[in-house]
């Protein structure tokens, strides 16, 4: 029975992890509820507001933009997720070890095609479940700073109206903040030298993952002794006992430093613009805190992929520091993170001037 089922996966080609973490990650996204459409009348409406949210991102950068944005629902945002996703997690599974040349020819073939496959399986069940559930709250992928290669902004309608019922907010107020924050989001995001910057910060963090499955297969490896197979099938979660994840590395430190200042400044600006447009909202800015501790676990779940932590101190850290600048010098300083040298490092999240002198001197300032 094994044999066929590896032999099956293994027609299926180099892609078959994703073809499954696609797969999967439809079948939950598409929820209880069939994944409806955007109604044609909220759609309407976030686009007639988008123009006027775009005019404020454009004077924050001092740049000119196309004010575009696309209604989608959970299905929509999730494909974009693993699109954007899949060239940061491919390198997990083209790495990953290969059986072990020591084996005599025919000795527990099974194990040995097991130890082979099950690896990239694993990475594409992981993957698919997380992005899966990833759309379940997620506004867009704004929520999640990684290096984008276009400029499209997808908002999920259902999911800001489903926020703004919940926490009893005006549906203008939070299309306009979650316009912002993706708007903000995009550009910075979408720029070259950004995008190398964190894929550098995340090819650190994904060797460490990588590091970590591999000590998996070796343990599967070393399991080739039929003796040892009736207990491995009574008791397949023994696999991972012992092995964790590195939560706090130079490389974890440095990605958490990252994320947890962009996401802190989109916060920021979207918060800035939506009173400029609307007024102070008090009300929107305590419900958003509160969604992001409590309500995130989606959100989290796909941070943690890449080895990022959407909870912990260094997000009170990247607040302070946001603020501290913005009191300032306003928030136009974080135009810096257009630039390969804007990103803040781990030291400097505690110490926002060290930073400001540090962009404000860089020769591509």
């Amino acid at each position: 029975m094994f044999g066929d089922i590896f032999n099956i996966l293994g027609q299926q080609g180099p892609n078959a992890w994703f073809e499954t973490a696609t797969q999967l990650a439809l079948s939950i996204a598409r929820g209880t509820d069939g994944d409806p459409n955007p109604l044609p009348i909220e759609r309407q409406r976030l686009e007639e507001l988008a123009p006027h949210v775009g005019r404020h991102v454009d004077a924050l950068f001092g740049v000119s933009s196309d004010p575009v944005v696309t209604a989608v629902n959970r299905t929509a945002l999730t494909l974009a997720a693993l699109a954007q996703w899949r060239p940061l997690i491919e390198p997990m599974v083209t790495s990953q070890p290969s059986p072990g040349t020591d084996l005599e020819a025919g000795e527990n073939a099974m194990m040995a095609q097991m130890v082979a496959t099950l690896g990239p399986l694993f990475t594409g069940f992981q993957m698919g479940s997380v992005a899966g559930h990833f759309s379940e709250r997620a506004w867009s992928l704004a929520v999640l700073p990684l290096p984008r290669d276009n400029h499209d902004r997808l908002l999920v309608v259902n999911n800001l109206a489903n926020f703004a019922q919940a926490w009893s907010l005006e549906r203008d107020e939070v299309y306009v903040f979650a316009l912002a924050q993706e708007f903000v989001a995009s550009l910075v995001l979408s720029q070259p030298g950004t995008g190398d910057a964190l894929r550098a910060l995340l090819l650190d963090a994904v060797r460490e993952s990588t590091a970590a499955q591999g000590d998996l297969l070796t343990r599967l490896q070393s399991m080739i002794n039929p003796d040892d197979l009736s207990a491995l099938m009574s008791n397949p979660e023994s696999l991972l006992d012992g092995i964790e994840v590195p939560d706090d590395t130079p490389a974890t430190r440095a990605i958490n430093a990252a994320a947890s200042v962009l996401l802190a400044f989109f916060e920021a600006a979207a918060h800035e613009i939506t009173e400029a447009i609307l007024g102070p909202r008090p009300a929107l800015v305590e419900a958003y805190r509160r969604h992001r501790r409590s309500d995130a676990r989606g959100e989290d779940a796909a941070a943690a992929l890449f080895g990022i932590s959407t909870q912990g101190p260094h997000h009170e850290e990247a607040h302070d520091f946001v603020a501290r600048l913005q009191a300032a010098h306003t928030l136009s300083v974080f135009d810096a993170l257009l630039r390969v040298d804007g990103l803040p490092s781990a030291s400097e999240l505690t110490d926002p001037d060290a930073w400001y002198e540090r962009v404000t001197t860089s020769p591509l300032a």
